[in-house]
């Protein structure tokens, strides 16, 4: 059976309380092996840490631009203090997700980068690689992972990317891997196919975003909605269909592209490499 890497997917989410359990297994009777989950605020710190040893999965820790207006004033001192305590974790893989985005309007976005700035330098601090938020925001996220790494490379993902061919190039020249999900499954989403098959193919990991981003087959437009259709439920069972479009978009069996993956998945998070050694109930990465 291929193996498979979910670098991106919220699975504290609410919208799996009613079968988490279940949700979790049917995943890894599909082959994916592990599973990250991001925090995107200080409250839910102590949620992903327990849930990612619960099923056997692994996290990180940070707070998301879009959680930026709530932050309170002792949130990044909180952080720094459970990126520490958590040091020898070996389920603690990166701090995230952080970022910028520019997208959803009404946000300051002065906080959130003074917020996106403050978790690089702990990251730094900690020696731990990023999850990057980069939605309409590559750019100025670049820029600061620039000022901030001295010039120095990094480690870590820019989680569900949609930028251009240059972007893409410059992020991968930072050291960074790139992170791909269902949008990938979409006709109209051509950039994002062009890229998904011309990029090498080190460049690339897999994600779900789940229970976000659903691949085009759970995808319910607004007039279907309108209609009744409700919109289906992604979750990280999906990851192997859409690998396989990515794998046939690159003209490669799907095998081939687990393999790949997964070892990027290791090289952008290394702490994954250890966690394939804990993880003795689910398929294994080697």
């Amino acid at each position: 059976m291929a193996v498979f890497v979910d670098t991106h997917c919220h699975l504290d989410a609410p919208e799996f309380e009613p079968d988490r359990a279940e949700m979790r297994a049917r995943a890894a009777r599909q082959g994916v092996a592990l599973c990250v989950i991001p925090a995107v605020a200080a409250f839910n710190f102590d949620t992903v840490r327990e849930l990612a040893h619960a099923q056997g999965d692994a996290y990180a820790l940070g707070i998301h631009p879009l959680c930026a207006d709530q932050a309170q004033p002792g949130d990044l001192e909180r952080l720094d203090a459970e990126l520490g305590a958590r040091r020898d974790d070996p389920r603690l893989v990166a701090v995230g997700e952080i970022g910028l985005d520019y997208f959803v309007e009404g946000m300051a976005p002065g906080r959130q980068e003074a917020l996106f700035e403050a978790q690089l330098r702990l990251a730094r601090r900690h020696g731990l690689p990023v999850l990057l938020h980069v939605r309409r925001s590559v750019d100025p996220v670049l820029r600061r992972l620039r000022q901030a790494g001295g010039g120095r490379p990094w480690q870590g993902i820019a989680h569900a990317f949609n930028g251009s061919e240059q972007q893409a190039q410059a992020c991968l020249d930072l050291g960074l891997h790139l992170g791909f999900g269902g949008a990938v499954t979409f006709d109209r989403a051509l950039r994002l196919r062009r890229l998904a098959t011309g990029l090498p193919l080190s460049a690339l990991v897999l994600e779900t975003d789940s229970p976000d981003i659903p691949p085009h087959w759970l995808y319910a437009t607004e007039a279907q909605r309108a209609q009744g259709r409700a919109q289906g439920r992604n979750e990280p069972a999906e990851l192997p269909r859409i690998a396989q479009h990515v794998a046939a978009l690159r003209g490669i069996a799907v095998e081939s592209l687990a393999r790949a993956t997964t070892a990027n998945a290791r090289a952008a998070l290394p702490r994954l490499a250890a966690l394939a050694e804990l993880s003795d109930d689910r398929p294994q990465l080697a």
